[in-house]
Parts: C-alpha cells; sequence; structure tokens
C-alpha cells in the first residue's frame, strides 16, 4: 500500500525510482504478503519477478540503473533455503562483484541492495523498502540518462580534439 509520505510528485519533489529483482519462492511471496496484510510502504518500487535470485544478471542492474532508476533491490530466500539449491550464493557471488564496479563506476553504495527475505517476513519487505526510498531520497537522483549526454559532449569534444591534432601532424609533413 502507498504510503502518502512517499508519493510521486508530492508538492513537485523528487521521487525516487527502485527496481526490485524479487525471487518468486521468499521475496516476492513475502512482497504479496505485505501488500494483502495491508502494510504501508513506498510506492517507489517496481517488482520484477525471477524465479530466483540467482538468475539476476549483473547486466539487468546496470540496465535499470542506465534507463533511469536511482537504486535497485535485490531481494532473494535465506542462505540454505533456496529452491533451487545455490541459486542465492551464485547471486551473493555476483552481487559482491557488481557492487565493486559501481564503485568503480563512482555509484554510491547504498543504490544497490541485496536482502534475504523469507516468504513469511512481510513485514521486513516493508522495512527495507521504506529504508532504502529513505536513503535513495537522501541521496538524490542518480540522473545516469542525463551523465550519458555529459559523457558523449566529452567524447565528441575529445575525438574533435585528437582530429584537429591529426590534422595539424599532417600538415606539418607536408
Amino acid at each position: 500500500m502507498a504510503n502518502e509520505n512517499y508519493s510521486a510528485g508530492n508538492n513537485g519533489n523528487w521521487s525516487p525510482r527502485i527496481v526490485a529483482f524479487f525471487c518468486n519462492w521468499c521475496t516476492y511471496t513475502a512482497a504479496d504478503l505485505a501488500g494483502v496484510s495491508r502494510m504501508k510502504y513506498a510506492p517507489n518500487i517496481r517488482v520484477i519477478r525471477l524465479m530466483c535470485s540467482g538468475r539476476v544478471d549483473p547486466q539487468f542492474v546496470l540496465e535499470a540503473l542506465a534507463r533511469g532508476a536511482d537504486g535497485v533491490l535485490i531481494g532473494g530466500c535465506h542462505p540454505g533455503d533456496c529452491h533451487y539449491s545455490e541459486g542465492n550464493y551464485k547471486c551473493l557471488r555476483r552481487f559482491r562483484m557488481l557492487k565493486r564496479v559501481l564503485a568503480d563506476m563512482g555509484i554510491e553504495d547504498k543504490r544497490v541492495r541485496l536482502e534475504w527475505i523469507s516468504a513469511a517476513e512481510g513485514e521486513k519487505v516493508k522495512r527495507v523498502v521504506n529504508e532504502m526510498v529513505n536513503e535513495i531520497q537522501e541521496l538524490g537522483p542518480l540522473g545516469i540518462p542525463k551523465k550519458f549526454e555529459e559523457w558523449d559532449k566529452e567524447i565528441e569534444h575529445l575525438k574533435q580534439h585528437i582530429e584537429s591534432q591529426e590534422f595539424k601532424q599532417e600538415e606539418v609533413k607536408k
């Protein structure tokens, strides 16, 4: 359920967009439990259901951020409880690698989060979503699409500079 404090567009204020990749068997079921139990959590989250957190490819996270998400939440079964034996361990290995890549890109640590949430933990879904929305609200917009425009301008400027240097070298050779 939506909480008025988090609704998008309140008084024209910016509101974070969070993409969530939830495992079908635990975290997605817990989110469903939170909904039917009428627990109030921020509506800023868009859930993508996967059969297992081990199916979250780091490219999915990068793509979500590149398309305008301000944060990404990954939810899976608790270690030892994965319905696919070791999918959540695979997710954890990928997550740790992804965090290093994101840090190298200058993306804040709190923008991407991994949580183990069982099917019975609807209250935890509510708490985690609200915490993440608050943390990202404090960080402000990520703005990757706008950064792409800036990077494209820098690349174009660099390209022109290189071309002008090459032109000067050709003139010197003549």
